[in-house]
């Protein structure tokens, strides 16, 4: 399975590269940081623009609300992660499906692979729900998928 660039997901993130070449190892220290908060909606708009749920499957309403009025405007470590996992297994599905709107479809609707469940939803709940949408990904990539 082709890993995303380090490069690519920083760009998806909001996260500005300081230096060249830009590492996952950079990309994580970044994460570690805080993304902005901003990262939410442009993640969110990109993949389901018409569910406003979205954003709170990965930032609570109030810490959210609470995030955006603050001066920092960044988001923890465990947000960021949060994101960042999302972000990673939607660069994957654009790769597989080869344009956005293809990949919107595939992160929206149940698969009977993923025991009907939305790829979008598993992939927000844990490191192992996202891990299983990756597989599911690289195996229509690959051929594999049942």
């Amino acid at each position: 399975m082709t890993a995303i660039q380090p490069r690519s997901l920083a760009e998806l993130l909001g996260v500005k590269p300081k230096k060249k070449p830009f590492t996952a190892l950079d990309l994580a220290e970044a994460i570690g940081a805080g993304l902005p908060v901003a990262t939410v909606d442009r993640l969110c708009a990109a993949i389901a623009p018409g569910d406003a749920s979205l954003r709170h499957r990965l930032v609570p309403r109030a810490t959210l609300a609470r995030r955006q009025r603050s001066a920092v405007q960044r988001l923890s470590a465990e947000e960021s992660g949060r994101l960042a996992r999302l972000a990673q297994v939607w660069a994957m599905a654009i790769e597989v499906w080869g344009s956005q709107a293809a990949a919107q479809r595939f992160m929206a609707e149940p698969h009977p692979l993923l025991g009907g469940r939305i790829p979008r939803e598993i992939a927000t709940e844990t490191d192992i729900g996202a891990r299983a949408v990756e597989d599911l990904l690289g195996g229509l990539k690959y051929g594999t998928a049942v």
